[in-house]
C-alpha cells in the first residue's frame, strides 16, 4: 500500500468509505503533506494554488473534528470571492456524504441577506463565505462561534489584497481560542506574515512546487516601448497563435476595460473579468468562457480567483505581475495536466528588476523574443467555434442537463458532439452548442418542453 494512500489517514470510517465510492485513492502533494499534520490538531501555514487538492486537505480535516449530534457551528472556511466559496462549499458536501444531517452554509456578500438570516436561525455545522458578509453576520449577533474548533483561511493572500485584512482581524477576535487553524496562500506577501501571527500557533509549515512542470509551458517574453504597442504586440500575437482559450492578464481594471474595448472593436471574441462586474454578469461571463463560446478573457489578479478553467491554450501577460510568485500563478493556468501550454508576456525598459526576479524565482534564462509580423493581420479575425444558449429554468424549476441534452437531440435533434458543456444554476441554465447547429437549436428547445414546460430561451452574444 503507497504512503499516499487515503486509507493510512486515521479517518473516522464515514470519511474513509466516502473517499472510496468517490474514487479518491491517492493523495496529492499538498493532501500527502498535510493531512497527516492537520489529523494530529497542528495548525498549518500551506503554499497551496487553486487546483491542488487543498480543499479536500482541510475539507477532511474540519470533517474529522466535527460532532454532527451537536448542531452548532463547529467550522468556519473564509474564501476571497463568492465562486471559490461555493467551489468549497460543494466539495465539502460531497466529501461530507457519508455523514447523515450534515448542514454546510454559505455566506457571501452579493446575494440577499434575507434567505442568509433564515438560515442561520436553523442553525449550521460548517459555514463558507466570504470576511465582509460573515463579519457582518457576526456584528449583528446572528452567528455564536462558542463551538468553532477548525478555523481555515482560503486564499489567504487574495483576501489581503481584496482590502479584507480588517474584517479577517476582527473575525480572528471573536474566534475562540482554542481551535485549529489552516492558512492556505498561493503567495506570500509581507501581511501574510501579521495575519498569521495572530492566527496560527506554533504552526507547520508545508509547501508543494507548483505541479505544473515548467517543460509544459512555453514562455517567451517581448519588450515594447508604449502604450500603443503594447496593444499591437497583444493583437499580433493573438493573430498568430489564434489561442482557443485565452486569458489576458492586466494590472489594473483600467487597463482590463481598454483592452477588452481594444480587442472587440479588431472583431475578437473578448470579455472583461474585474471586481466591477455584477455578480450575475461574472458568473454568466465564466460559463461561456469556460464553455469555448468566448475566446478571450481580459482579467485582474483577484477576479481570476477560482477560475478553474480545462485546456487553458494561453496566457498572455499584458503587463508583468507585481511579483513573481504572482508571474508563476498567472502561467500555471496554461499547460495542465500535461499539455503543452504557452505563456507570453510584455514588458518595458523599467521591467528589468521584475524580469531578474522571474528569472531567480523560475531559475531560467530570459531572452527577448521577437514579435509576429504584420503579415498576420491579413488573416481573418478568428472566433470561437460555440455559442451559449440561455434557458430561462433552473434547479428550482427541476430542470437537469439530462431533460436539456435530451430536449436537443431527441427526434430530428441535432447530434450530441455539436452539444458542449451545459450548467444549470437556481434559476437558469446554459448550454453550449456548435455554431453552425446554434439557430437549429435554439428553435428545437423553443417549440419543445422541458419538464413539461416551456421556457424562453436566447442566444447570448
Amino acid at each position: 500500500m503507497s504512503a499516499h494512500c487515503f486509507s493510512t489517514l486515521s479517518l473516522k470510517p464515514e470519511l474513509t468509505d466516502n473517499l472510496t465510492t468517490l474514487g479518491y485513492d491517492q493523495m496529492t502533494p499538498i493532501q500527502a503533506q498535510s493531512l497527516p499534520v492537520i489529523l494530529e490538531g497542528k495548525d498549518i501555514i500551506a503554499q497551496a494554488k487553486t487546483g491542488s487538492g487543498k480543499t479536500a486537505a482541510f475539507g477532511l480535516g474540519l470533517l474529522q473534528n466535527l460532532d454532527v449530534k451537536r448542531f452548532r457551528i463547529q467550522a468556519m472556511v473564509l474564501c476571497p470571492t463568492r465562486e471559490l466559496a461555493d467551489q468549497v462549499a460543494i466539495e465539502i458536501r460531497k466529501l461530507a456524504r457519508g455523514i447523515h444531517n450534515i448542514k454546510v452554509l454559505t455566506l457571501c456578500g452579493g446575494t440577499p441577506m434575507g434567505p442568509q438570516i433564515g438560515s442561520l436561525e436553523h442553525g449550521a455545522h460548517i459555514i463558507v463565505g466570504t470576511p465582509g458578509r460573515i463579519l457582518d453576520h457576526l456584528d449583528k449577533g446572528r452567528i455564536n462561534l462558542d463551538e468553532m474548533n477548525t478555523f481555515v483561511l482560503d486564499e489567504a493572500d487574495k483576501m489581503l489584497e481584496m482590502g479584507f485584512q480588517d474584517s479577517i482581524d476582527a473575525i480572528i477576535e471573536a474566534a475562540p481560542v482554542e481551535r485549529q487553524s489552516l492558512l492556505f496562500s498561493a503567495t506570500f506577501p509581507e501581511q501574510i506574515n501579521w495575519i498569521a501571527g495572530k492566527l496560527l500557533r506554533n504552526p507547520v509549515n508545508v509547501k508543494v512546487e507548483s505541479e505544473q512542470s515548467d517543460s509544459t509551458i512555453e514562455q517567451q517574453f517581448f519588450l515594447v516601448q508604449d502604450k500603443e504597442q503594447r496593444k499591437e504586440a497583444l493583437h499580433l500575437l493573438l493573430m498568430q497563435h489564434k489561442p482557443e482559450s485565452c486569458v489576458v492578464f492586466c494590472n489594473t481594471k483600467q487597463a482590463t476595460f481598454d483592452v477588452t474595448d481594444y480587442l472587440a472593436a479588431r472583431g475578437f471574441s473578448v470579455a472583461v473579468l474585474n471586481g466591477d462586474l455584477e455578480q450575475k454578469e461574472r458568473d454568466q461571463t465564466l460559463i461561456r468562457f469556460a464553455n469555448k463560446s468566448i475566446s478571450i478573457l481580459v482579467a485582474t489578479d483577484v477576479a481570476a480567483r477560482g477560475l478553474d478553467i480545462d485546456k487553458l491554450d494561453a496566457v498572455i501577460n499584458y503587463e508583468l505581475a507585481h511579483d513573481a510568485d504572482t508571474h508563476v500563478h498567472r502561467i500555471g493556468r496554461t499547460g495542465r495536466a500535461g499539455e503543452q501550454g504557452l505563456a507570453c508576456s510584455l514588458y518595458v525598459n523599467r521591467d528589468s528588476s521584475k524580469l531578474v526576479d522571474i528569472e531567480d524565482y523560475q531559475k531560467i534564462t530570459i531572452s527577448e523574443s521577437d514579435l509576429p509580423d504584420a503579415d498576420v493581420l491579413n488573416a481573418e479575425v478568428y472566433g470561437p467555434q460555440m455559442a451559449t444558449l440561455r434557458i430561462d429554468g433552473g434547479k428550482k424549476q427541476k430542470v437537469r442537463p439530462g431533460d436539456i441534452l435530451g430536449a436537443l437531440t431527441g427526434k430530428d435533434g441535432i447530434p450530441g458532439s455539436d452539444v458542449g458543456k451545459i450548467n444549470v444554476t437556481d434559476y437558469c441554465a446554459y448550454v453550449a452548442v456548435k455554431k453552425v447547429s446554434a439557430g437549429f437549436a435554439l428553435k428545437k428547445l423553443e417549440n419543445g418542453k422541458l419538464k413539461g414546460r416551456n421556457f424562453r430561451v436566447w442566444r447570448i452574444r
